[in-house]
């Protein structure tokens, strides 16, 4: 059984109760342990335009606003013996924990792996 560490809970600061209760349960039933990054719960719209402008969001933070920026999104990484990876074979993994802990709780999610047009694999959101 995995734990998340200090970090990985103060980086979800300010992010919807539910992501931090689907993700507490999450790390207790995965099989890839898993943490979040510091960029991976609530972001600033600076931030957020930052992420955009690296090509890593298609959310440019002003005009069209990133989940994240209203808490209602959580991104993750695997760790694999000792280090931080986002190989999509354990992204995937991590993803079934979530949605596993998302059903147990009765909450619904979106995996950014499924996306159309832009696979985000290291993020989970809040149903609409």
């Amino acid at each position: 059984m995995f734990s998340l560490s200090e970090r990985s809970k103060r980086n979800r600061d300010g992010v919807d109760k539910r992501l931090i209760d689907i993700s507490d349960r999450a790390i207790q039933i995965t099989k890839i342990d898993f943490g979040h990054p510091s960029t991976g719960g609530v972001r600033t719209d600076e931030q957020q335009n930052e992420l955009y402008k690296a090509g890593k969001s298609k959310a440019d933070g002003y005009n069209n606003r990133s989940k994240h920026q209203d808490g209602l999104a959580l991104d993750f990484y695997a760790y694999v013996n000792g280090r931080a990876t986002w190989k999509p074979e354990y992204l995937a993994e991590i993803a079934c924990a979530f949605y596993h802990a998302a059903n147990e709780l009765g909450i619904k999610i979106k995996w950014g792996g499924l996306f159309k047009g832009f696979s985000d694999m290291p993020h989970i959101q809040l149903e609409d």
